[in-house]
């Protein structure tokens, strides 16, 4: 059997875990809850009263003020989009929330960046765009905080510009420098003390908001028992969040509960509700895998591949029928993206075959081909540092000619930091970066992959060590067969698991009974397990597995012919 991670136990403190107990969780949920980091039942209260407040957030009441004072004179406000889906459904509930407090639907409006045309964030050009529209208020959702030259150039034309964003600031000879806005609202900037530095661009929009209902209670708009309700946009605000793949905190899974409550209850927008049955999935069952791997892919495909106006629009729309167009059409191009993807992967492998001629891949990989599709690097490169555990670039050329790169990294390797010290050592390379620790994205001149694949693998064979590039798979122990059933997948379920609060991965030792490939390239297994014999399925995995193995897995239910039973669903395995 081929190595695979290494499985290591997550610790759950035991007083943590009986502490937990006492307060009325249940034991699995419990082990579960305190290996993740929760300390006290109230992180797990996800009422709307337990959320951080809005003053916390530093530049929120300055936004209030400005964008009241709009409201108030009736300025027209445009929003500045992304083209992902945290930028789509940042879009849509800053308009959204801005018609529920009183703004005139004539005076908004939006633009959305293209990728190929006009490149990441608050650009010259885009704001260009944005004056077709006769703004007098620029508001930027999801990006802004290191368009320097964009807000200056909006500012040169007599724009207020209030940036929105929870990226990392630009730096210059290591200096933060914040782009000359008259208003900036991000959890990462210097001097915020928010308590969650994870809200993704449409929770950091979302406070704007509360923060501007607020200022017009102040002002006499309304009061609290007749004002605006905010949580109304709270499965567009789940969606983003969980899309985007920040950390789920105590405060984000707070918003992911809230919007998860309403969708199943029947009360989503008609968007979202399209997006659940396009996607085939059930809304009344609905989970954060579903905006992970379902409804989230969907809206960024046209942000991939074609124009995220359809994105943009299927969140906006209130009519039924249109959603429903909008959002075959969002599918259509989402199996679009798969068919390109999937020759990019296979072309990827083509390109791996020279870099690891021993069998093992260098500390770091940077991979370009010509008929790499721009809009889809991101995923290839998650891809293939997924298998081989390596950070990773992948580059297509830009209609500019340049090398349009997304990364993805592994635990103890900064992205962001590690392109900061390349562009260091190789003045000119870098025509532009930015990113997080686990996702970046550069520009390199016309000629410049092989100069970067240099210094990339330099730096991290520089910080990475043999333990660091060593994949560990976390894990949760074992699964007790008495709870091996549809009650403790359903409880399990109800639960909101994401990044940084990862879905349980239970590891037991099995025999294994038999086992066949299905559809070519899944390994479905029958395996004895607690002295009984359960279904278990590895997709993706075609090699044979020995007859007794330690198996790390997922629960999940498999319906057939109106039949519920419970299957594990593996991910790794080791020999005993």
């Amino acid at each position: 059997m081929a190595a695979g991670p290494t499985l290591q136990l997550r610790d759950a403190p035991p007083r943590t875990v009986w502490a937990l107990e006492q307060a009325g969780i249940a034991p699995l949920l419990a082990r579960l809850f305190a290996a993740r980091g929760v300390t006290s039942p109230a992180e797990l209260d996800d009422a709307l009263t337990q959320l951080l407040p809005p003053d916390r957030l530093h530049g929120a009441a300055a936004a209030a003020t400005l964008l009241a004072d709009a409201l108030e004179h009736g300025k027209r406000i445009c929003v500045v989009a992304d083209y992902d889906c945290d930028g789509a459904t940042a879009c849509a509930v800053a308009l959204r929330g801005l018609k529920l407090l009183g703004a005139d639907p004539a005076t908004l409006g939006y633009v959305v960046p293209d990728r190929a045309v006009h490149g990441y964030g608050l650009t010259p050009a885009i704001v260009d765009l944005a004056l077709q529209q006769r703004p007098e208020v620029l508001v930027t959702v999801d990006n802004g905080i290191a368009s320097l030259a964009g807000v200056a150039h909006a500012r040169e034309r007599g724009l207020a510009v209030l940036v929105t964003d929870h990226h990392l600031p630009a730096q210059e000879n290591g200096a933060v420098v914040l782009p000359p806005a008259d208003v900036i609202v991000n959890p990462n900037q210097p001097g915020c003390s928010f308590a969650s530095k994870n809200l993704a661009g449409v929770g950091v929009m979302f406070y704007v908001l509360l923060a501007l209902r607020a200022e017009l209670r102040t002002r006499g708009r309304f009061d609290a028992a007749g004002q605006p309700r905010l949580d109304t946009l709270l499965d567009l605000l789940a969606l983003g969040t969980v899309a985007d793949v920040v950390r789920l905190d105590a405060n984000n899974r707070r918003l992911v509960a809230q919007g998860l409550k309403r969708i199943r209850a029947g009360r989503a927008h008609a968007g979202v509700a399209a997006l659940f049955t396009a996607a085939g999935r059930d809304a009344r069952r609905a989970s954060a895998f579903d905006f992970g791997f379902a409804l989230g892919p969907r809206i960024n495909a046209a942000g991939r591949l074609s124009d995220m106006t359809l994105g943009i629009e299927c969140l906006l729309t209130d009519d039924p029928g249109r959603a429903a167009e909008l959002a075959r059409q969002l599918d259509t191009i989402n199996r679009e993206r798969r068919e390109v993807e999937g020759g990019m992967r296979e072309q990827a492998e083509a390109l791996l075959e020279p870099l690891m001629p021993d069998g093992a891949p260098p500390p770091a990989l940077a991979l370009f081909d010509a008929g790499f599709h721009e809009g889809v690097v991101g995923i290839v490169a998650a891809r293939v540092k997924d298998r081989l555990h390596r950070p990773t670039f992948v580059f297509a050329r830009g209609q500019d000619g340049a090398l349009k790169g997304s990364g993805r990294s592994i635990p103890g390797f900064h992205l962001r930091d590690a392109l900061d010290l390349v562009s260091k050592r190789e003045p000119g390379l870098l025509l532009r970066f930015g990113g997080h620790a686990m996702a970046a994205g550069c520009t390199l001149a016309p000629d410049g992959i092989e100069r970067f694949a240099r210094a990339l693998q330099q730096v991290a064979a520089e910080w990475l060590d043999p333990g660091t590039l060593q994949r560990r798979l976390l894990v949760d122990g074992p699964l007790p067969p008495e709870q091996f059933d549809a009650a403790t997948v359903r409880a399990l379920d109800a639960q909101v698991w994401g990044q940084a609060f990862e879905p349980p991965l239970f590891c037991d030792t099995v025999e294994v009974v038999s086992q066949r490939l299905v559809g070519e390239r899944h390994l479905k297994l029958g395996v004895r397990h607690g002295g009984v014999l359960r279904d278990a399925i590895w997709f993706g995995r075609s090699e044979p597995l020995p007859a007794r193995v330690r198996l790390a897995y997922r629960v999940a239910l498999d319906e057939y012919n109106g039949r519920e039973r419970v299957q594990m669903v593996v991910e790794a395995a080791q020999e005993t």
